[in-house]
């Protein structure tokens, strides 16, 4: 009699690693304007580090960015970065914001919006997608104010965590926090440098994050410590 059963052969992809998301990397094509708030914020890091004069487009973007890490640590890295936020936003603005504007649910679902208008040439394409924000009394509710960021570009182009978390996650949930008054917390996914920012929900301290016990990048970031179970930079 002839088994109705047959063995699966065991696809070696199966058995594989998952690819990196660097393997293909991201072509950008700046438009005028994208270029000159790429120019903008450049000029402004500059100004912080005391930088005569820095590379063209998003590649000095990016190299000015690592000079903040260089004799720093991460608070002072993180502190830096928050003096080139604030410069960009008037202190009326900020104040008016702050003042007037609590972070309502349509606050924050306009805020989500504004994100991904304004945001891509930093971080690539980005949607606006549901979450679930806990509230103070502790109820949940679900409102369209997480922005999904599908493949970050200054991650994939830097290609260091302690840039991610010194230079964007940190400084940013900071700075709308506390000078717009209004929570946010931001997730990045190193398997497929992706990223949620969600609107609404404070962040919790950095030592109760994923994020704080991840690894360096260790064939990709010339500053990586292969051996080292979690990213220096983070931590020092």
């Amino acid at each position: 009699m002839q088994s109705d059963c047959s063995a699966t052969p065991t696809s070696s992809s199966t058995l594989s690693s998952p690819p990196s998301p660097f393997a293909n990397p991201t072509t950008y094509h700046d438009n005028f304007l994208e270029r000159i708030f790429i120019r903008l914020f450049s000029q402004k890091m500059a100004n912080a580090l005391g930088a005569k004069s820095f590379g063209p487009g998003y590649n000095g973007f990016v190299e000015l960015s690592k000079l903040i890490m260089v004799g720093r640590s991460p608070k002072q890295q993180q502190a830096l970065v928050a003096i080139v936020l604030q410069s960009l936003m008037p202190a009326p603005v900020l104040w008016g914001i702050r003042t007037f504007f609590s972070p309502t649910q349509w606050v924050c679902e306009w805020n989500a919006w504004f994100a991904t208008q304004l945001f891509e040439w930093l971080v690539g394409p980005c949607d606006v997608t549901a979450v679930d924000i806990k509230l103070e009394d502790g109820s949940v509710r679900t409102q369209m104010s997480n922005v999904h960021i599908r493949k970050c570009r200054y991650l994939e182009q830097s290609s260091c965590v302690g840039l991610c978390v010194n230079m964007c996650k940190v400084p940013t949930q900071t700075f709308f926090t506390e000078k717009f008054g209004i929570p946010l917390t931001m997730t990045p996914n190193f398997e497929d440098l992706s990223c949620d920012m969600a609107f609404g929900q404070a962040a919790p301290p950095l030592e109760q994050e994923a994020v704080y016990s991840q690894p360096c990048f260790a064939t990709e970031c010339a500053t990586a410590v292969p051996k080292a179970s979690t990213c220096p930079n983070v931590r020092a």
